[in-house]
């Protein structure tokens, strides 16, 4: 038992932190797809059977249930808290690396990447990042909830050598077995350090903007924290808008996500695993940085700014990934920054949502913002899966991406309609006026 008094903010943050680094394999898919793609082309009796255009449906079908998953699962963790959450996540997991270890079958890969181990994240997943926010004031969301996420974007850093590795010592289906019985352990234990706070606890650093004091009594007391429901959220058009933004900042992501060993295949050869690796470091980088940016900054111009940046990036790789001539250094640097962007959707959205709709649903409403991570993952990587079989590159997927992140990066601004954000941008200009004021007043 923990003591309700102690502050267990390091170690809730740790945990949620620790939990996300198993959930993170989902990203190295592309490693487990070259095992499969070989096992294909060998011929060999008991080798896997699928189509080529199929080779992403379980990672497809993963991300897709992974967040519609979402919704049960913060509904859950709104209901049940974090640790009884967390340690279903990891049983699930566990499970569906079980089922994958024991079959080459198409339909056995659906069910058990695609939706146990899917559904598994999605339960280890909501309750990390939530029960780290209660434990820090409003003005470190961004950095709190970045932090927590990264751990899912670094997994691969990890994950991808040793997966590397395991495959070539075992074979495929004793190396989803090791990783089945490590992800239970793992997140099993880690589940039970998610504490939530005690009733009535203040953050330290908390500024409660609502509290009277004698220099804004009327202006607090007009001030209201956001406290929406899912049924009253659904109904806004700012959660239309930020679902099509997540949808479009997501899906790019996942489409290089899902491919990104396949690609590096010409440049690094048996060395394909660090760019996945590389990319996974930019991925948590990404998630910390524009969490902390988004604090400073606000989060609408930070995504802005990530939108275009991530679009270039795009244009870019529709020429050099692939070709013959593209180097090691460039693809790196490619697939890097590209993890960079769509790391910072991560820490973005979960601090947009709690901004635009409160603490009090979290669970829930991030939940089912959170399906447009997991339709644009489903939509963009099996399109581009399906055009690089037909066309044999990726270049039309990605032009296409980055004229989606474009529009996205216009769509942005619409942001900073909604009610509350044009409240708490009138609280802070008149906090300045105040604080410039008292201090040229005589003493």
């Amino acid at each position: 038992m923990y003591e309700s008094s102690k502050d267990h903010s390091f170690m809730v943050i740790s945990a949620g932190t620790g939990i996300n680094l198993a959930l993170g394999v989902l990203y190295t898919w592309s490693i487990f797809k070259g095992a499969i793609r070989e096992s294909i082309a060998s011929g060999a009796e008991g080798a896997f059977n699928w189509e080529l255009s199929s080779l992403n449906d379980p990672y497809a079908v993963c991300c897709l249930v992974f967040a519609c998953s979402m919704i049960l699962a913060g509904s859950v963790q709104d209901r049940f808290g974090p640790r009884v959450t967390a340690f279903i996540g990891g049983i699930l997991v566990g499970a569906g690396f079980l089922l994958i270890s024991t079959t080459t079958d198409y339909w056995g890969w659906i069910i058990g990447f695609g939706i146990l181990v899917g559904i598994g994240i999605a339960f280890g997943y909501s309750a990390a990042t939530p029960a780290a926010l209660k434990w820090y004031p409003p003005s470190k969301t961004g950095k709190i909830a970045g932090i927590v996420v990264s751990g899912f974007g670094l997994a691969s850093v990890y994950i991808a050598p040793l997966a590397t590795y395991l495959l070539a010592l075992w074979g495929l289906q004793d190396a989803m077995l090791a990783f089945g019985i490590g992800f239970f352990v793992l997140v099993g234990l880690l589940s039970f350090l998610l504490v939530s706070p005690p009733p009535g606890y203040t953050p330290k650093g908390f500024i409660d903007r609502r509290d009277e004091n004698k220099n804004n009594v009327t202006r607090r007391n007009d001030f209201e924290d956001a406290s929406e429901s899912p049924l009253q959220m659904l109904k806004t058009s700012t959660f239309w808008l930020t679902w099509t933004l997540y949808f479009i900042g997501a899906g790019s992501g996942l489409m290089v996500i899902g491919s990104v060993a396949g690609m590096a295949k010409s440049s690094l050869g048996e060395q394909a695993f660090i760019a996945v690796a590389i990319l996974a470091l930019g991925n948590a980088a990404g998630r910390i940085v524009a969490g902390i940016a988004s604090d400073h900054y606000g989060r609408a111009h930070t995504l802005a700014i990530l939108f275009v940046f991530q679009a270039l990036l795009m244009f870019t790789a529709a020429s050099v990934i692939g070709a013959e001539s593209t180097s090691a250094i460039i693809l790196v640097l490619l697939t890097s920054f590209i993890g960079f962007n769509y790391g910072s959707n991560l820490a973005l959205f979960p601090a947009i949502s709690k901004d635009l709709w409160g603490i009090k649903h979290f669970g829930m409403n991030y939940g089912i913002l959170f399906t447009a991570w997991g339709v644009g993952g489903f939509v963009m990587s099996k399109a581009s899966e399906i055009i690089r079989v037909e066309s044999g590159s990726f270049t039309t997927s990605f032009y296409t991406a980055g004229i989606m992140l474009i529009i996205g990066s216009g769509l942005t601004f619409l942001l900073h309609t909604h009610p509350v954000k044009r409240q708490r941008r009138e609280i802070r200009k008149n906090e300045k006026i105040t604080k410039e004021t008292t201090m040229f007043q005589p003493k």
